[in-house]
């Protein structure tokens, strides 16, 4: 099937996968995922998702929207991007099997079970898709597929084959494994509250503990039979009748409203268009949270600010995996998320990640007292005291190296300053208020005329770590402290 035509906005796969009501099944699909060990040692290894759930669960969806809603072009940029991130995620799990993101049986599974979960989806909501339209929306999703690369053995080959490949890989190769049951039973249970939220984030405790109970128990209800069979995950009665009321009401609801209110990305694409790294202007804002995003701590009026904004930059940027630890990890991480929301190639990309790696190998040589590989955050607040009274210098070893690449990348044309679209793109999104974003920028600017320097924005970096009070353009990074 290669160099099949790809599915357009007619298309079966892009209607089914383009709904709101996709969300029902989306949790069903990240258990199904993650129950393969490879999966789950990655996701134990190198995700983000416990420490920032909402944007892993964002560039999940934006990762979608790219594969399954772009162009050939787009789809080719996408896959490539996938593939030079799985490439860093190698190891071994907690028992000492090898394991890699790079398997191309764990790539397929990954794939056949967004297909899967499309089906379910219709079957869950009391209409499910006759066996000509099953081929018919595999089709398009293999023509999608083909463009990884992957033998042709190692997908079933037609629609009706599907069922029987993931019944046989349920029994023969998942597990369930502690990254499986977090996420069945306390992502959402501890997951912070989304900026979204506004005035409503006082409530995010209940709502969070009423919504975990709910998607638990709908998701447990929802998975194959052959899954809950094997792992002995009970469905009630009451979970049940929830499944069949969310989804039968959801796919009424959804017939009854008008085409531009039916579709999250609507099948066109038109909300997922490609994007292009050679003008800010057409960047669109990066996903839930930005890997260089530094909040201004609470601290007493006169006190020296350090400290606290120091730990506050360690616990909510520094430590991307939540652990309480930093390392080589986290930064990749770090340079994971500069680049995604820019689009780079794969040289500016390498970039990205030599700097950060420069800027790990520099915390680690003056941080790692113990040698332990990690730094805790009291190692990071007291050598960065220590480091910044020492010199200016200290901050150039490290910090500078990675900031410096953070306003390259962002200077997509090229220009030598960043313009006010090229700094949402590095702290927008939907977090940050519109307001705070062009405070921040015109607080970075300092002769007003309308675009940030490289010396400027590496300075406000300089002031947020080194400056004792609030009374800087540092310390305003994203607005008001």
């Amino acid at each position: 099937m290669a160099g099949a035509e790809l599915p357009g906005s007619d298309s079966l796969l892009r209607r089914t996968l383009g709904e709101w009501r996709i969300g029902l099944v989306a949790w069903r699909l990240l258990v199904l995922q993650t129950a393969d060990p490879a999966v789950a040692a990655g996701m134990a290894r190198f995700s983000t998702y416990r420490a920032h759930p909402w944007r892993r669960i964002e560039h999940t969806m934006d990762s979608g929207r790219r594969l399954f809603f772009s162009d050939r072009e787009g789809l080719r940029r996408e896959v490539a991007r996938l593939e030079r991130t799985h490439r860093r995620l190698a190891g071994n799990d907690e028992q000492g099997r090898p394991f890699t993101a790079s398997d191309p049986a764990v790539r397929v599974w990954v794939l056949v079970t967004l297909y899967e979960c499309m089906t379910a989806m219709r079957e869950l909501s009391g209409r499910p898709l006759a066996a000509a339209e099953l081929e018919e929306m595999y089709g398009e999703f293999r023509a999608v597929c083909d463009e990884f690369g992957l033998s042709g053995d190692l997908l079933p080959a037609t629609a009706a084959e599907v069922p029987a490949y993931v019944d046989r890989t349920i029994r023969e190769r998942l597990e369930y494994s502690e990254p499986v049951r977090y996420l069945l039973y306390d992502m959402l249970r501890e997951a912070p509250a989304p900026r979204r939220l506004g005035r409503l984030k006082p409530a995010w405790p209940i709502v969070r503990t009423v919504a975990a109970r709910t998607i638990g128990a709908l998701t447990v209800a929802d998975l194959p039979e052959a899954f809950r069979e094997r792992f002995g995950l009970r469905r009630t009665r009451r979970a049940a009748l929830l499944s069949f009321l969310l989804h039968r009401g959801m796919r009424v609801l959804m017939n009854a409203l008008p085409e531009h209110r039916r579709y999250r990305t609507p099948p066109a694409g038109n909300s997922s268009a490609p994007r292009l790294s050679t003008a800010a202007t057409d960047r669109p804002s990066p996903p839930e949270a930005s890997p260089v995003r530094i909040p201004g701590p609470r601290r007493r009026r006169g006190a020296d600010s350090r400290p606290a904004r120091l730990r506050t930059f360690f616990h909510q940027v520094l430590d991307q995996t939540g652990d309480g630890r930093v390392s080589s990890v986290d930064l990749q991480a770090m340079a994971h998320n500069v680049c995604w929301p820019l689009e780079l190639g794969p040289e500016r990309e390498a970039r990205v990640y030599a700097a950060f790696e420069t800027w790990w190998q520099h915390l680690r040589k003056g941080m790692d007292a113990d040698g332990d590989g990690e730094v805790s955050c009291e190692e990071f607040v007291t050598a960065m005291l220590t480091g910044i009274d020492a010199g200016p210098g200290y901050l150039e070893q490290g910090l500078h190296v990675a900031v410096r690449a953070i306003f390259h990348a962002a200077d997509a044309d090229g220009s030598g300053h960043l313009c006010a679209d090229e700094y949402r793109t590095v702290f927008g999104g939907s977090r940050v208020h519109p307001a705070e974003l062009n405070h921040g920028f015109r607080q970075l600017d300092h002769d007003g005329d309308g675009r940030i320097t490289e010396d400027e924005f590496v300075r406000a970096f300089t002031d947020y770590f080194t400056a004792r009070t609030d009374n800087t353009a540092g310390s305003q990074l994203l607005g008001r402290p």
